[in-house]
């Protein structure tokens, strides 16, 4: 039996790149107004929280947290069709 050796310090080919995939994803600057409306709801929520409100509030965080923020991750910019 032949007992492999370990291939410590093994270089590796420059040339040889890991492959970078394509995931669909563009971050444009809808995500970026969606994202800072989000980031400035919740930021008014936490505000108007502090200082008593018991209404405004929630409604705020709750549009921040759960519509405005996931938007601006979901959002995608339109694309011109391919023509097939």
């Amino acid at each position: 039996m032949s007992e492999r050796k370990p291939s410590y310090g093994k270089k590796r080919d420059p040339r040889k790149q890991p492959a970078l995939h394509d995931l669909g994803f563009t971050w444009g600057p809808l995500n970026w107004a969606l994202l800072g409306a989000g980031v400035a709801a919740i930021v008014v929520g936490f505000f108007t929280l502090a200082k008593g409100s018991m209404t405004l509030a929630p409604v705020c965080l709750v549009v921040g947290f759960c519509v405005l923020v996931p938007a601006s991750l979901l959002a995608r910019a339109k694309t011109q069709p391919s023509g097939e």
